[in-house]
């Protein structure tokens, strides 16, 4: 994370690999969440099942592991970025009712730059010219997959909640980083999927979601996030978390919108237009530039 991740090895490849195969698998969560919506599955109820088909196999994992708990502060910081993942999904999934896809896709991608900015404020980090390049490059190929998906702008409400989804989502990468100094990564992940267990249920309850009465292809989505987006996408984003600056693990998370783009011609048949290969292009340059950049020794507090 930025400059507060010293203690990780930071060099690492294994943990760039991680990222990197966790956020490809991550492409499958908008394939699944399209299929469960089209089953009468409501944004509580996707998020709810998700975490609940996932966790017996994730207590199973910690409980296996025997990694370690780490200090209270660590597992705090894991209780914070389970309801700031909860935030993220929730926020984005109501930003679909009000906006396009395209448009929550786009603005969602402003994690990265929240959390270079959360990094360099508060945790005194330090990015070389070419980090910021490549979070540039990125956040560019973010934005030129959303109009090639045919971005308009909205009322306006849609549009906010996606950009309070980006930041959720931001504050999550940057919090699961810090509390990856000290949790094992298995640990940290059935931390984050509790708390997302009780707050979809709670919250589902309290407006009155339905929690039945679907499809059976969007029962198999359903589960298909559990065990595909969030235990095993997440399991190795967790890990490699351990191991990578907060803000190139939040630019390399990018890889995501671009396996959904590869899985949507392949499973859906929605046509790739030439604009979106640009855009994959720059997000493949930014990562790269981003991952190449170790960040500059941490700046003393009282440095001016």
């Amino acid at each position: 994370m930025s400059g507060s991740a010293s203690g990780h090895d930071n060099g690492q490849p294994g943990g760039m690999s991680g990222v990197v195969v966790g956020s490809l698998l991550l492409g499958f969560a908008a394939i699944f969440t399209k299929f469960a919506e089209h089953g009468g599955t409501g944004p509580l109820a996707i998020g709810f099942y998700r975490m609940l088909f996932a966790l017996p196999l994730i207590v199973l994992m910690a409980w296996m592991s025997k990694e370690r708990w780490g200090e209270a502060r660590h597992r705090w910081w894991a209780f914070a970025a389970g309801w700031c993942f909860l935030g993220d999904l929730w926020l984005w999934h109501e930003s679909l009712r009000f906006t396009t896809a395209a448009n929550a896709t786009l603005l969602a991608c402003l994690a990265p730059l929240w959390v270079a900015l959360i990094s360099v404020a508060f945790f005194h980090a330090r990015l070389r010219k070419r980090g910021w390049t490549g979070l540039a490059l990125a956040l560019s190929g973010a934005a030129v997959l959303g109009l090639a998906k045919g971005a308009r702008w909205g009322s306006g409400l849609g549009e906010a909640l996606a950009i309070g989804a980006s930041l959720a989502y931001g504050v999550f990468t940057v919090a699961l980083t810090e509390a990856r100094r000290g949790l094992g990564a298995k640990n940290a992940l059935l931390v984050v999927t509790s708390i997302c267990v009780f707050g979809f249920g709670l919250f589902g309850v309290g407006t009155g979601a339905a929690f039945h009465g679907y499809t059976p292809k969007a029962w198999a989505a359903l589960i298909g996030l559990g065990l595909v987006c969030q235990v095993a996408a997440w399991a190795f984003i967790t890990w490699g978390l351990g191991h990578v600056q907060a803000h190139v693990g939040a630019v390399v998370l990018l890889l995501q919108p671009v396996a959904t783009v590869g899985l949507a011609w392949w499973l859906l048949h929605e046509p790739m237009k030439p604009l979106q290969g640009l855009g994959v292009l720059f997000i493949l340059l930014g990562v790269g530039l981003a991952a190449s950049a170790p960040p500059l020794p941490k700046r003393s507090v009282t440095e001016p």
